[in-house]
Order: C-alpha cells, then sequence, then structure tokens
C-alpha cells in the first residue's frame, strides 16, 4: 500500500482538460467483496448545488455501471503516465469477462472509507453519489452529437458526486 496524504480542496489546482481529457482518469466502485474500475476521458469538475463535486459520463453497457449504480460512493483516481498502459487495458477490457481485471491491468485495489480505488493513483477523489442523469436523444440541441457519438443507440448518464475527500502523494 502506497502512502496518500488528504489534500486539503481548498489548496486543489489541476486542469481538466489535460487530466481528465488528455491523461484519463480511473472511476472506480463496489466494495471489498467486489469491485471494478474503467477509464473515462468525459468529465469535470466544478460546484454544483453548493457542493464540490465531479461528473463523469458512463455508458449503459458498461459492466462498473452497475457498480456505480448500486452503491453510494466511487472514486475518481489519476495515475502517472508510466501506467498508461494500464488505463488502455481498463478502457479496452471489461472486469464482466476478465475475471482478474485488476492483476491484468497491473492494477491493485485499495480502499478508503470502504470506498475502492487503485493503489497506483497518484491522486484520487472520493466521492458520494448525487445525481444519475440519463443522457437521451432529446436531449441533444445538436443532431450531429447522436450521429457522432451515439449511432448504435450504447447511450451514457452522467453522475454527480460530491468530493468528499482528495488524496495525492
Amino acid at each position: 500500500m502506497h502512502a496518500f496524504q488528504t489534500f486539503p480542496i481548498e489548496q486543489f489546482d489541476m486542469n481538466p482538460f489535460t487530466k481528465i481529457g488528455k491523461e484519463w482518469a480511473l472511476v472506480t466502485a463496489g466494495d471489498k467483496n467486489k469491485c471494478n474500475t474503467m477509464t473515462v476521458s468525459w468529465g469535470g469538475v466544478g460546484v454544483l448545488w453548493g457542493k464540490n463535486v465531479v461528473y463523469i459520463f458512463i455508458r449503459d453497457s458498461r459492466y462498473t455501471k452497475e457498480f456505480i449504480d448500486n452503491g453510494e460512493f466511487f472514486s475518481l483516481s489519476f495515475l502517472s503516465e508510466e501506467h498508461r498502459a494500464s488505463l488502455q487495458y481498463c478502457g479496452a477490457h471489461s472486469g464482466r469477462t476478465d475475471n482478474d481485471k485488476w492483476a491484468n491491468a497491473g492494477l491493485t485495489p485499495e480502499f478508503r472509507h470502504s470506498i475502492p480505488y487503485p493503489d497506483e493513483a497518484n491522486l484520487v477523489m472520493l466521492c458520494r453519489k448525487m445525481a444519475r442523469i440519463p443522457i437521451t436523444e432529446d436531449t441533444f440541441l445538436d443532431p450531429q452529437i447522436m450521429e457522432r457519438w451515439y449511432a448504435d443507440h450504447d447511450m451514457h448518464e452522467m453522475y454527480v458526486g460530491e468530493i468528499i475527500e482528495v488524496m495525492a502523494r
């Protein structure tokens, strides 16, 4: 287990366009009996409903979505470039069919407040789920979004999570 320090959110400074959009992140949910992680590259951080939040998008078909839907918490974790292959693996392989996805990705599940996250991360946001918002075709004002991103109708749901703790090393 690597040593993490809690980090005051008031001192938190990151570029979400780089961290999420280019470097990617892992969203992890479940419990000590069973958890899953997947790569995300769509989302953000901000303030909503008077809380510091993250928002992420997960397709209906993703296995991790079942864990998020069935639990109260999830984590959003960032890894250094040396773990790029792990991020790629978690984006291309499902825990539904890969019984040892964590090990095959070169990752180790760890827990804080019973919330799973990869021990190899260098920045972890522990989050309490606040909202789940379906993305539906009728919400798009730009018809090209449906054509480009959802031709197969495998839609996303947006999850908003209150950041309850930030850990860094």
